[in-house]
C-alpha cells in the first residue's frame, strides 16, 4: 500500500476506493505509528465525528461533497 499519501488524499484524488478504509484501517491497527486513526486516515474532525458518530455513508458524503467542489 503507498503510504506517502493518506487515505483521504487518495480517495478525493479517485486513486482508490472508499472501501479501502477498511485496509488502510486495519494497517493502522497493526502498525507502531503514533496518531489516532483520524490522522492516520488523514480526516478531519467534523469527518471523524460523522463516521464515528453516525456512519460509513456519512463519512462517504462528506468526502464525495469535496470531490465535486
Amino acid at each position: 500500500m503507498d503510504n506517502t499519501k493518506k487515505f483521504k488524499e487518495r480517495y478525493l484524488a479517485g486513486e482508490i476506493a472508499f472501501e479501502a478504509i477498511d485496509d488502510y484501517s486495519y494497517e493502522w491497527g497493526m502498525s507502531d505509528v503514533e496518531c489516532t486513526l483520524a490522522q492516520y486516515l488523514g480526516l478531519n474532525a467534523e469527518e471523524e465525528d460523522a463516521w464515528v458518530s453516525e456512519s460509513e455513508e456519512a463519512l462517504l458524503a462528506l468526502l464525495d461533497a469535496q470531490k465535486e467542489e
